[in-house]
């Protein structure tokens, strides 16, 4: 009972980092028993799936009628795609230096292997294309399959045209707007309770499937990729730590289940709907930020994915013998650009994309063979550095926006770690005690519909978390 006690105390984010050990633990000792976890993980990926397309249309459109005029999209607009283009430029180039110091591709042969391999990937998306991949021909058929930016953009529309009716009009669309969000948001929260164990198997599933092959030949590269992920991180933390009113340790502490979650599922999709969580009840960002930026955010901001494509690149050129010059260097920073935001319209996911990238360069396509075994251990990188982008940029925006964080946790004292527990009483009405500066409390205050802190007794306002 003891035990039970404190596991029941313990925030979500330790829950899933004890299950997740445990799931590495497994995978090392008993890879073939840890493998037939992998259904109770993609599970989990599917009820975070079922959440995130409704709640990404709704929590925007909630967001989009709290505006007060149609100038500020705008202005958001620009932001985000500055930033987003911006760092995803960065990590390309960051991919490229670190893997021309190791050379993990020196030494290696390609040739002989690629016969057996389909070298029809595809072609690389224009600029007109990715631009019109953009707007959704049928709404419905969006929303069906699965297409976050033709959603967003429909549910822009939407939010235009519902700001642009008379108040008497506007007011129970946007109060149903935001009923939605809410039970949405509830929804999110119910599934999380099973993220643990989710998170836990699919952990534990790719531990024993792939544990082995990073002692192997290709372990250099891999040490390559995540160094350049490691630099990302630690620019995306000064950024964070320069420009915004959070410091990196208390800003990766609230939002510790996103990137457990991210690592687990390898799915920015399936995070998303964490990430939406996570910026309304844990950083008190304002919904009229978060609920643009993020979405947005989970398509365009590919900043793992981009160091993920100039590395594979640079690594097949340096098996193959190939040197690039400056030029071409600076053609590869553009092309990747192209492909790393247009990712999400290409079937087939990351590895697909790296194929394209790599036939683009007439570089032998082998990586098909080389890189399929251990993709899912790049990809674990590759979708925690592309939330922690969107997360970060979206607290910048907010920042730039006006949002300050003294303001959105005024009305609440700071609460130590060891004070809180989930059945403890310290009021001595009966109940648990929770306080919002807790970053595993969801309960006891509400926020108004641009951010700020709104004093309630017992119940919430409406745009409260």
């Amino acid at each position: 009972m003891a035990i039970w006690r404190w596991y029941r105390e313990l925030s979500l984010g330790s829950k899933i980092l004890l299950f997740m050990v445990f799931g590495v633990i497994l995978g090392i000792a008993a890879p073939t028993q840890a493998m037939a976890l992998e259904p109770l993980g993609d599970l989990f990926i599917r009820l975070l799936l079922m959440a995130a397309i409704p709640l990404v249309f709704f929590n925007l459109l909630s967001g989009l009628t709290s505006l007060d005029n149609l100038g500020v999209l705008g202005r958001l607009g620009a932001k985000v795609m500055a930033f987003y283009l911006g760092t995803t430029t960065v990590a390309l180039t960051l991919g490229l230096v670190i893997v021309s110091v190791i050379r993990p591709g020196d030494g290696m042969d390609l040739t002989g292997e690629g016969d057996d391999v389909d070298q029809e990937f595809g072609e690389i998306p224009g600029v007109v294309e990715i631009l019109l991949d953009l707007f959704p021909e049928n709404a419905v058929l969006a929303f069906a399959e699965g297409e976050v930016v033709q959603i967003v953009v429909f549910a822009i529309f939407l939010g235009v045209a519902t700001l642009l009716l008379s108040d008497e009009q506007r007011d129970p669309l946007a109060t149903l707007f935001e009923a939605f969000a809410a039970a949405l948001r509830k929804l999110v929260d119910i599934i999380m309770r099973f993220g643990p164990i989710g998170i836990g198997a699919l952990t534990a599933a790719t531990v024993g499937e792939y544990g082995d092959q990073i002692f192997g030949p290709l372990a250099l590269f891999l040490v390559g990729i995540w160094i350049a992920q490691a630099c990302m991180f630690s620019l995306q933390m000064g950024i964070l730590a320069v420009f915004t009113d959070f410091q990196p340790k208390e800003f990766l502490t609230r939002t510790g289940p996103l990137y457990a979650t991210a690592a687990g599922t390898c799915s920015s999709l399936a995070s998303l709907s964490v990430a939406l969580q996570m910026a309304e009840e844990r950083l008190r960002l304002p919904a009229s930020v978060y609920s643009f930026t993020l979405p947005l955010g989970a398509q365009l901001n590919k900043d793992g994915t981009a160091i993920m494509l100039s590395a594979i690149l640079l690594f097949t050129a340096q098996a193959a013998g190939v040197d690039f010059t400056l030029g071409e260097t600076l053609i590869i920073l553009l092309v990747g650009l192209i492909l790393s935001e247009g990712s999400g319209g290409i079937p087939g996911g990351g590895l697909v994309i790296a194929l394209i990238f790599v036939q683009a360069f007439n570089l032998p396509v082998e990586m098909a063979v080389i890189m399929g075994g251990i993709y899912r251990l790049i990809d674990v990188g590759n979708t925690t550095i592309n939330v922690t982008g969107d997360m970060v940029g979206t607290t910048l925006i907010a920042q730039t926006e006006g949002w300050r964080k003294a303001e959105a946790f005024a009305a609440h004292a700071p609460v130590e770690p060891g004070d809180r527990g989930d059945g403890g009483d310290t009021s001595g009405t009966g109940g648990p005690t929770t306080s919002p500066a807790d970053p595993d409390s969801d309960a006891g205050t509400s926020l108004s519909r641009d951010g700020r802190p709104v004093e309630t007794s017992t119940s919430r306002t409406r745009g409260s978390p």
